[in-house]
């Protein structure tokens, strides 16, 4: 029966931890120490309590248990020094002090004995028969593997642990463990279960096979090596379909604080992965015949076009594939949030003849696309950022975008989106911030250069002109003609007194954007609050060469 305490629910039989309607990411042997303090209440636990029932007799070190109840108490948002919900008794142990209810299930109705008997006997007879004839029909289960899911899915199998350190084996399934449950806050992968994955564990296995059993498209094996007071965690992501590497890195980290380095190679594994399916599912839908695209794959194909950011008729393609994906499934609420966002790229590069037009169609896509996807941070971010932007309801979008954040922090482009948001309330710093865990979760993004450049506008903002400079000058590395990577680089050259480089910028801009004036240019621009910000920025462009 679940317990409740303050405003958490802990529920043994589905091994969750909620704090209202969020779900807490914990690892099992947390979980396990949670569970045992919370139902033997009544008493102080001891140190070997906590050994025999948490690590079933095995012997590990102080640190290891005192890393563990840290992590209980910053799950349930307590700490050593306040001790609200768990005590420490000196030289005897620990108690949780939280005052506990057991939440009533409902009770099953009660039947007479003799009904029971009869109803055993009956249940004997058909289970006799029943494994007869079944037994077939499970054999033939077991020999057809499991279809493939029409999203993209993935198998995180246990990590190795390479140390011969049995210590290092809780670390290395905690590390799985997390991977998994980052996964699984995305909303397209399909991400099979812990203990699916975990029978696996300690076995020779063929990847193939593996996605053959599962029915996974994609497979993460890894593995976790610790020399001295450093550990390695290498991690490969496989199509289990060809046996074809498709991301492969290492991650070396000192092991101080294992449950701060567990939570930074999660953050950066996830963060690399999630865009590395993603592009293999563009190309694997680019190879499908047109005949045969069902609304996910027009999705993937619309998502290949808008990469291609400065190109008009890519990003109208894309308008296309993804309302074309609403069409065969009206509760998408994805594309509804990508098809706001194509408004988006055209308003930044000047190709909306018809505003009022454009914030029509984006006031209804976005807030369809929130309205169906609540829990989707894509659709949320996306529409968010549109709405932001194109509309001009900066207060609702950067809600929107925080909101995305809170469902799945280890999206990349909902912290690039929140980065331009900051911006756009005039708080560069926390730009700043936001575009650094951006790039740190996706360093090879295909909206790299608006990471950069919107950089490269915090700083810019700050006066810090060279350090904006020198982030421009990367931003249009990834992509020459990207607009605001092109005006920020005049603006910041000019203001920094390098006017050759301010007037190159904008002799191309001029090339791309025949039209574009100062007297313009506040239409392609985002929704600033801070008028100096405006002027700031329009102040560069004007030393740079614009005309009025």
């Amino acid at each position: 029966m679940p317990f409740l305490f303050e405003d958490y629910r802990l529920d043994a039989e589905r091994r969750e931890l909620k704090r209202g309607s969020e779900l807490i990411a914990v690892g099992p042997k947390v979980f396990d120490l949670l569970l045992f303090l919370v139902r033997n209440r009544e008493q102080v636990v001891t140190r070997d309590d906590l050994l025999e029932a948490v690590w079933e007799g095995r012997i590990v070190s102080e640190s290891t248990l005192t890393s563990h109840v840290n992590a209980v108490r910053k799950a349930i948002g307590d700490t050593g020094k306040e001790q609200r919900l768990i005590r420490t008794v000196s030289r005897k142990g620990l108690r949780f002090v939280g005052h506990i209810t057991e939440e009533e299930l409902p009770r099953a109705s009660v039947q007479p004995v003799e009904n029971i008997q009869e109803t055993i006997r009956a249940f004997e007879v058909d289970a006799a028969t029943g494994a007869r004839e079944a037994a077939p029909f499970l054999a033939a289960a077991a020999e057809s593997p499991p279809p493939l899911p029409d999203k993209p899915s993935i198998a995180v199998l246990p990590f190795q642990n390479m140390s011969g350190d049995v210590e290092q084996e809780y670390f290395a399934d905690g590390m799985a463990e997390d991977i998994i449950t980052a996964l699984s806050r995305f909303k397209e992968p399909f991400v099979i279960a812990r203990n699916s994955s975990f029978t696996y564990k300690a076995r020779a296995v063929d990847v193939k096979q593996v996605g053959r059993e599962l029915g996974v498209r994609y497979v993460l094996e890894g593995s976790v090596r610790k020399v001295a007071n450093r550990v390695r965690i290498t991690g490969q992501l496989v199509d289990a379909a060809t046996g074809a590497h498709i991301w492969a890195d290492r991650f070396d980290g000192e092991l101080g604080d294992i449950f701060e380095l567990q939570d930074q190679v999660t953050e950066s594994v996830v963060g690399a992965i999630a865009p590395a399916v993603e592009k293999a599912e563009i190309e694997r839908a680019k190879r499908k015949p047109t005949a045969s695209l069902d609304a996910y794959a027009l999705y993937l194909r619309g998502l290949a076009q808008l990469h291609q950011f400065g190109n008009r008729q890519a990003n109208e393609e894309a308008l296309r594939l993804f309302k074309r994906a609403i069409e065969l499934d009206p509760e998408f609420a994805s594309a509804y949030g990508r098809a706001a966002f194509c408004y988006l790229i055209a308003k930044i590069n000047g190709w909306i003849p018809d505003t009022a037009n454009a914030i029509t169609e984006v006031k209804k896509l976005a807030r369809r696309g929130v309205e169906l996807g609540k829990d989707d941070p894509i659709a949320l971010s996306a529409g968010g950022n549109a709405l932001a932007f194109v509309v001009g309801d900066l207060g609702v979008g950067a809600g929107l975008v925080d909101r995305a954040l809170t469902l799945n922090s280890n999206l990349a482009e909902a912290w690039n989106f929140g980065g331009w948001v900051k911006l756009w309330l005039g708080e560069p710093e926390s730009a700043i911030e936001r575009f650094s865990r951006a790039i740190r979760l996706s360093p090879l993004d295909p909206w790299l250069m608006a990471m950069r450049a919107g950089t490269a506008y915090a700083h810019f903002f700050l006066d810090r002109h060279d350090e904006a400079a020198s982030w421009a000058a990367m931003a249009l590395q990834c992509s020459p003609d990207y607009g605001p990577g092109l005006r920020i680089t005049a603006a910041s050259n000019a203001m920094a007194g390098r006017p050759e480089q301010a007037q190159k910028a904008v002799a191309r801009l001029r090339e791309l954007s025949p039209t574009l004036r100062l007297s313009n240019f506040k239409d392609v621009i985002g929704p600033y609050r801070r008028a100096e910000d405006v002027a700031r920025y329009e102040e560069g462009l004007r030393k740079a060469g614009l005309p009025e």
